[in-house]
């Protein structure tokens, strides 16, 4: 399976603090449930810490976990 894309906005004016650069679009590993996911998200290129937006944890991320549960 591909890389999913699932945010489309852009994440470039977003600041990593402890490393002040810009978020770029990066492909992360998602686990849940013993299902693996590669998803294109906003990341820092030097720490390589991840952004998952408020709206995207809370509502498409909720959504795939009560699916993956109800297997």
């Amino acid at each position: 399976m591909g890389t999913l894309k699932v945010l489309m906005d852009d994440f470039s004016h977003i600041i990593c603090k402890p490393c002040n650069e810009q978020l770029v679009p990066t492909t992360v590993e998602l686990v849940y449930l013993a299902s693996r996911f590669s998803v294109e998200l906003p990341a820092c290129p030097k720490c390589g810490k991840v952004f998952i937006p408020k709206d995207l944890a809370v509502n498409k991320m909720l959504e795939v976990e009560k699916l993956l549960e109800d297997k």
